[in-house]
């Protein structure tokens, strides 16, 4: 059995089933969910909303950083489980691999695609980079 989880969160229902999934398989394992704020999508939000959306990307994108953290740790607080949070800067499966890396993580838990619309053809590829260069075992929910 695996003592340190780590589930990739960001609010999607495949990520909520991925806790959920987590949770129950690994009741006794402290399980750490973390999002990843990814620069590449503040050019997104600049190419769609022009300079103002450049100027406060990252404040909302902590926000939301913030928002999905309450969202992991309520589902968790259902199931009498304590959650730890974590957020990292950059490319979603390089912070995914590292963080694991550095914490001794044993198993990392994710949805097989993350949000829905543009973000989900790229969060797709980070299932697949994670599963194929990660050194534990990864479980991908569909």
């Amino acid at each position: 059995m695996p003592t340190n989880v780590l589930v990739a969160f960001d609010g999607s229902p495949l990520s909520e089933r991925a806790l959920t999934y987590a949770i129950e398989t690994f009741p006794d394992a402290p399980i750490t969910s973390i999002y990843v704020i990814n620069p590449i999508d503040s050019v997104i939000d600049v190419e769609a909303g022009g300079l103002p959306v450049a100027e406060g990307w990252y404040e909302n994108a902590k926000e939301q950083a913030s928002r999905t953290h309450t969202t992991a740790t309520d589902l968790a607080a259902e199931r009498s489980t304590e959650l730890v949070t974590v957020t990292e800067v950059g490319k979603p499966a390089r912070a995914i691999l590292e963080y694991a890396d550095d914490h001794d993580v044993d198993q990392i838990v994710m949805g097989s695609h993350g949000r829905s619309g543009i973000d989900r053809a790229l969060l797709g590829s980070v299932a697949e980079t994670v599963t194929r260069r990660a050194r534990i075992p990864v479980t991908i929910i569909s």
